[in-house]
């Protein structure tokens, strides 16, 4: 099996900054540290918020009947997280099709400096009154294009699991 070369934490820290934040108690498990189960909703969250100057605002729904899916992660535990340290989400936006996009979302423990937890995911764009995919619209593909160059001239490379990809 291949060792997939993720980005240092100094690389990541000089993204933005999404859902900072210590650990709570509430999601320490037995082991001590943060249960497998909020990895995700810690890291969707950061990438909900990195949407929002997208123009996919988080009420998006209830403003103007689209929403955002997740159809496939892939995730990487790399080094835990416990109760107190002081953790943050950074996102990097790898591409985009008609109606899905591929991004690679980190939580970063910024107690220790170091890379915590990565995930690959592809995403949707959903017309809710249909809950079917739909084309982006023009407004946000565009911000997406823009997002997903930005990103690309990143000073190190997008290590993903080669597994998932858009269609």
């Amino acid at each position: 099996m291949t060792r997939i070369q993720h980005p240092t934490y100094e690389q990541l820290a000089a993204l933005p900054a999404y859902t900072e934040q210590p650990v709570p108690v509430a999601f320490e498990d037995s082991n001590g540290h943060l249960n497998v189960r909020h990895y995700l909703g810690i890291g969707s969250e950061g990438l909900d918020e990195s949407l929002v100057d997208l123009g996919i605002p988080q009420n998006w729904p209830l403003v103007a009947g689209h929403a955002c899916f997740s159809a496939e992660h892939h995730v990487w535990y790399l080094d835990e997280l416990r109760t107190g340290d002081r953790m943050s989400v950074r996102v990097r936006l790898l591409g985009r099709s008609e109606r899905a996009a591929h991004v690679l979302v980190y939580i970063l423990d910024d107690t220790r400096e170091r890379v915590s937890c990565a995930f690959e995911e592809i995403f949707l764009h959903i017309d809710l009154a249909d809950r079917r995919t739909a084309p982006w619209p023009d407004d946000v593909a565009a911000a997406l294009d823009a997002r997903i160059a930005e990103h690309a001239a990143l000073p190190f490379p997008a290590a993903t699991s080669g597994a998932l990809a858009l269609h």
